[in-house]
């Protein structure tokens, strides 16, 4: 696949082939120097929107909830569609008291104390499927390693049982992530349906024999005095199911794809030279595989000398803030050892990633299994990149393992 750099006029950030045909750094560089507030035109007949492509006015726009909402949208797909079915009700998409209000609610199953067996579970998951996989010499990482860590702690979590996580693994990457180029939007609304459908039923169940997940914890809460309904329980367990697998996943994915074509930075990851956590930040900065947010103005504003109006989209682009040369020292550079590191891989303010935590223990994980049972790996075929105007990474990657003996003998 010829890979390139396209002019400013032929760029549509709309278009989920833009990604995967271009590279597109130059593009954010030329937009951060020179149009930090852009505008990106009306294309067969989907809406035009402004782009944020500076750390900064990303950042400011999180902040500020008098000129933006996320109620009618926080991703292209839906902003450019007309609207997010659960605005108000599922967290992503909701404001204000509501928001703050479910916010607590999923704190208290997502939070580092709660989730210390869940990180445990994590620890012994990921460090099976790594020895398993480098035993037998080579693998493809994304489907048989990182496609499974992530949607088995997350469906743990939920109480999804064994059977059914790959058909809801597939309805997710079809719903936001697929590398088929003959998946359209029709196709991606039917696999949005299925995963709510699916909680629906769950749902049900869950109110009729309650046990000690979060569903269950979902159908017993109440914002205000009133429970939550049916609709809101299915609407926040597909944003918990999608935002769970889909960032983990694309960032293991991606850190393998790295490390094993910068053997420096692998060596000072297994030479112990860098910090797990410090590594994990840097993985998760270099991936970036939330692209973007979305907002809808609400209150005129003007930044940059451009004037905002309301309902117009503004879309956040954390693939470029995350290479923002104001804010980053060589950004350009994969450097395991970064610090400070900021990142917005998660977001910020308050719809800062409520899986954060987890999300970071699950890198760790694997980074601290490759480090302790491989002595290096290399990929052995291309890696098939995802088409998705919001999220990057691949969707295969395979991969040959150099497995360290004397750390394969270790008991864990």
């Amino acid at each position: 696949m010829t890979v390139t750099t396209p002019a400013l006029d032929v760029v549509d950030l709309g278009d989920p082939a833009t990604f995967a045909d271009h590279d597109l750094d130059a593009f954010w560089r030329t937009l951060r120097d020179t149009y930090p507030v852009y505008w990106n035109p009306p294309v067969d007949g989907r809406r035009g929107f402004w782009v944020l492509s500076r750390y900064d006015d990303i950042m400011a726009a999180y902040r500020d909830d008098v000129h933006f909402t996320s109620e009618r949208g926080n991703v292209l797909v839906t902003l450019l569609g007309g609207g997010d079915a659960g605005a108000g009700r599922m967290l992503a998409v909701t404001d204000g008291h509501r928001h703050h209000e479910l916010r607590k609610i999923l704190q208290r199953v997502l939070s580092p104390r709660v989730l210390s067996e869940v990180a445990a579970a994590v620890r012994v998951n990921t460090r099976q499927l790594i020895r398993e996989a480098v035993e037998a010499g080579g693998c493809d990482f994304a489907e048989q390693i990182a496609s499974r860590i992530p949607m088995t702690t997350i469906s743990n979590l939920l109480g999804v049982p064994e059977q059914d996580r790959d058909h809801l693994l597939a309805q997710t990457k079809a719903a936001l992530s697929t590398d088929a180029e003959d998946v359209d939007e029709v196709d991606s609304e039917m696999a949005r349906n299925e995963i709510l459908m699916y909680f629906m039923d769950m749902v049900e169940e869950r109110r009729e024999s309650p046990g000690d997940d979060v569903i269950s914890m979902l159908v017993a809460s109440s914002i205000d005095g009133v429970p939550l309904s049916d609709e809101d329980i299915v609407l926040n367990c597909y944003s918990l199911i999608i935002g769970g697998d889909e960032t983990s996943r694309l960032t293991m994915i991606d850190g393998v794809h790295t490390l094993a074509a910068q053997p420096e930075q692998w060596w000072r990851l297994k030479h112990g030279e860098v910090a797990i956590d410090t590594a994990v930040d840097e993985v998760l900065r270099w991936a970036s595989p939330t692209m973007h947010f979305g907002r809808s103005v609400v209150g005129e504003t003007e930044l940059h000398g451009v004037q905002l109006r309301p309902g117009e989209i503004v879309t956040l682009w954390h693939a470029s803030g995350n290479r923002d040369e104001r804010i980053f020292d060589r950004p350009g550079a994969f450097d395991l050892g970064r610090t400070p590191n900021k990142h917005l891989a998660f977001g910020y303010g308050p719809h800062f990633c409520i899986g954060s935590y987890l999300a970071k223990v699950e890198i760790a994980e694997l980074l601290m299994a490759l480090r302790d049972f491989t002595t290096g790996f290399e990929t052995t075929g291309e890696a098939l990149r995802i088409r998705s105007n919001f999220l990057t990474g691949f969707s295969s990657l395979p991969v040959r393992w150099r497995p360290d003996h004397s750390g394969m003998k270790e008991v864990d």
